[in-house]
């Protein structure tokens, strides 16, 4: 994983996108589709049609970067809101990317005794 500033905000882009898309595609489609600022530091993700796969675009205030993700099985935990944006903590990102439910993520074992 990536190693973020703590203080980032991360938002998932509603739908599906088109993951031909590169950094200019997606960067206009957060300017003009989501009316946000690209180059506000934040984290955009968008999730192809599948569900298997998901790109992230950062701008860290040199550049942009983007980042994508393929699971092998399974799909993304995604919302289920047509338009806009979803907002996320940046744990909610690390649990999704790892292919964890994020809205509610489950210990797998708990210990029953102390000793």
């Amino acid at each position: 994983m990536i190693a973020f500033p703590s203080s980032v905000r991360v938002w998932l882009a509603a739908g599906h996108t088109d993951m031909r898309r590169g950094m200019q595609g997606l960067a206009l489609q957060i300017q003009e589709g989501l009316r946000r600022d690209p180059h506000a530091g934040d984290l955009f993700v968008f999730r192809g049609r599948r569900g298997d796969l998901v790109k992230i675009l950062w701008h860290d205030g040199l550049g942009f970067s983007l980042y994508a993700k393929r699971l092998d099985r399974g799909r993304f935990i995604w919302p289920v809101v047509k338009d806009g944006l979803v907002s996320l903590t940046p744990a909610q990102l690390g649990y999704m990317l790892e292919g964890i439910d994020w809205r509610n993520p489950q210990h797998t074992w708990r210990p029953q005794v102390a000793g």
